[in-house]
């Protein structure tokens, strides 16, 4: 007997397929452990494009065992990012709620970003020790640092302004994490602060837009029959309620892309500088160009175009695969031109 069942095409998982409101990922939230050590469980950097990698297979149990794999690897320049304030949250019967925030002083900004700082009106001076006795004496359920990028250590994007965003700490009590954040304010951190090599994150990324499409090219429908009327390239009935009413679970035409995603559990294989261990291959990375500071090698895919910002995040769901060592024998810089 034939089957009766035709699973719909399209999910509707993701809806609604809409713009993103920025170009770079927004977390909702951050992972809490029992960490006693207080850290930064964020960070963010550019997509250059992707390379490959031969890294030696050290599982035993694996059927390459001790032979050369070829890896596709991503390359992300991570250049260091500047802390510029922090932000604590109370717990209301509406959710958390930010309570106050304390700025790193004024001169230390402009010093980091004196060209942003010259199209920037003055402003009165801001009482750091004010705001931070204000934050230690209310009833704290979480505190978030506000870091910048540092676009102008980067050749590879047009932008030369900072993009601004919260990043979560971990380990301690709200104290310790205050203290940790009034010494850290105004200095720079790197991603080797906060993760580790062939350790997992989560990858928080707006994906590659490509405009308004049709519903085949939206939702991978079926084309019509060659017999159909006019057209092959739509969907058919559209609900039994007439032209005045649609359903929201009807396919059809619309935005594609350009949406925010997240990755859960992406490896880090290698976090390096370029004087290390070269990277830029022939000719530069495709729309991109040269990496010229710190990096990191992403196994596989992510999402985004080139010159897009990728942000990371501590690996919220785990793995319950057991992380086997690896050693990278080769890094691929052959020219991505024609590849």
């Amino acid at each position: 007997m034939a089957k009766r069942s035709h699973p719909r095409r399209g999910s509707m998982a993701f809806s609604p397929r809409k713009r993103a409101n920025r170009p770079f990922g927004h977390v909702k939230s951050w992972p809490t452990t029992d960490a006693s050590e207080v850290r930064v469980q964020g960070f963010a950097g550019w997509k250059a494009g992707m390379t490959h990698i031969l890294s030696r297979d050290l599982n035993p149990r694996s059927p390459s065992a001790g032979q050369e794999v070829r890896v596709p690897v991503t390359v992300v320049e991570c250049p260091k990012m500047r802390i510029l304030g922090v932000r604590g949250y109370q717990m209301t019967p509406y959710g958390k709620q930010a309570v106050g925030e304390a700025w790193a002083d004024a001169d230390k900004i402009a010093e980091a970003f004196s060209e942003l700082f010259k199209r920037l009106p003055e402003r009165k001076e801001h009482d750091a020790e004010k705001h931070f006795a204000n934050l230690e004496s209310a009833d704290l359920c979480e505190v978030r640092l506000i870091v910048a990028t540092q676009p102008g250590e980067v050749s590879g994007i047009p932008t030369k302004v900072p993009d601004v965003m919260e990043m979560g700490l971990d380990g301690g009590s709200m104290s310790e994490q205050l203290n940790f954040a009034k010494e850290k304010l105004g200095e720079e951190y790197s991603f080797a602060d906060s993760f580790e090599e062939g350790g997992l994150t989560d990858i928080v990324a707006v994906t590659k837009g490509y405009g308004w499409q049709g519903v085949i090219r939206r939702f991978g429908g079926k084309l019509q029959s060659h017999k159909n009327s006019k057209k092959r390239r739509q969907h058919g009935n559209m609900g039994d309620f007439g032209t005045g009413y649609v359903r929201k679970t009807i396919r059809q035409g619309g935005q594609t892309g350009y949406h925010q995603r997240t990755e859960y559990n992406k490896r880090v294989l290698r976090i390096a500088s370029p004087e290390d261990h070269a990277i830029t291959p022939a000719g530069g990375f495709l729309h991109y160009g040269e990496v010229n500071s710190d990096y990191i090698l992403v196994k596989g895919s992510v999402p985004g175009p080139a010159k897009r910002l990728i942000r990371f995040r501590d690996a919220t769901r785990g793995s319950d695969k057991t992380l086997h060592d690896y050693e990278i024998t080769y890094v691929s810089t052959a020219s991505k031109q024609g590849a």
